[in-house]
């Protein structure tokens, strides 16, 4: 393995169990090895996302093999070299997804999942990249096809999620509706670049949705929330249209539905968890962003969206404001580096 000078060990999250935020922790850990393909990256920050808080609450676990160290998702500097990897370098500055290991000061990676760090961005504000721009390409581009002219509705629109599949389905040239908690929330919703906002709390947004597509609905739906929203979904929908699911906030389970504008309008549903999808799906989906997505950030046509950043050991609290929905996009970890 090709290194710079490293310590032996490193400061890291860790889950003592499964329950609130009160089972985190931060220890002393050796400092992980690369394997072939792999890098090993110098964290400077590290996202915050709901499976993390998922995982600490016992329902998400990580894959067989990967660590128990929690984290999606960081941004930093090329600290080690597995064999094979060519491409990058020692110390060039890059975000990636990794599949656990994120909340720590070293964390490894795939190289072939390795971006880099856009040129407006800073390597803190990078780490908020990778798990919601893996997700909103594969999910609206990849599998629900967005096309230019369309129309796109975001449910959660103020969250990281939302707030990348705002900007990522205005730079493909589609008509963007979220929905949104609040009336702050629907103004930075349209601040991004929305076209319109609907505070679900005041307003059903089935209704809306149709209000504002003259009667017709939308193409593409990326839906968070599950069940409870499935009806309403439906409902949404334009002829052809497209639901993709990518969490059950809601719940899994729907009772009495009715699959009749299923048939009647050629509907398609699905839906994907990242985390689990092998590493050439996901090398796949680092192509496209770095295609089609990376020039955009690189000339400041899409922006980062930081809510807040706390120090590793304070990530009891970045795990009660991601509970709290109190966030306008991504949380982060920093490591001081």
């Amino acid at each position: 393995m090709a290194s710079a000078d490293l310590p032996e060990t490193m400061r890291q999250v860790r889950f003592t169990g499964s329950g609130g935020p009160e089972v985190i922790a931060v220890e002393t850990a050796p400092v992980p090895k690369p394997a072939s393909g792999q890098v090993l990256i110098a964290v400077v920050a590290a996202g915050v996302n709901r499976p993390d808080v998922a995982q600490r609450a016992g329902v998400y676990p990580p894959p067989p093999g990967a660590t128990e160290i929690p984290g999606l998702e960081v941004a930093g500097r090329i600290a080690g070299l597995g064999e094979g990897v060519t491409g990058l370098a020692i110390g060039d500055e890059v975000c990636a997804l990794v599949i656990s290991g994120g909340y720590a000061e070293y964390a490894v990676a795939e190289a072939a999942l390795c971006l880099p760090r856009p040129k407006p961005f800073s390597l803190v504000d990078a780490a908020g990249l990778p798990e919601t721009f893996f997700t909103v390409y594969s999910n609206v581009v990849q599998r629900g096809r967005l096309a230019r002219g369309e129309r796109f509705l975001v449910h959660g629109g103020s969250s990281g999620i939302g707030a990348t599949a705002i900007q990522m389905a205005k730079l493909f040239g589609a008509t963007v509706y979220a929905t949104a908690g609040s009336a702050e929330k629907c103004r930075f919703c349209e601040e991004l670049g929305a076209d319109a906002a609907i505070d679900y709390k005041q307003t059903d947004f089935a209704e809306e949705v149709k209000r504002l597509s003259d009667g017709r609905g939308v193409d593409v739906i990326l839906d968070m929330i599950g069940a409870s929203y499935l009806a309403r979904n439906i409902k949404s929908l334009a002829p052809d249209g497209r639901l993709v699911m990518i969490a059950l906030m809601g719940g899994y389970k729907v009772d009495g539905l009715n699959i009749t504008p299923i048939m009647r309008n050629r509907l398609t549903f699905t839906g994907s968890t990242l985390r689990p999808r092998p590493k050439a799906d996901k090398a796949a989906i680092a192509e496209g962003l770095r295609k089609d997505v990376w020039p955009e950030l690189d000339g400041g046509r899409i922006r980062s969206v930081t809510h807040a950043t706390f120090p590793l050991e304070e990530a009891r609290k970045a795990h009660e404001l991601m509970e709290s929905s109190a966030h306008l996009g991504k949380i982060l970890l920093t490591t001081g580096r």
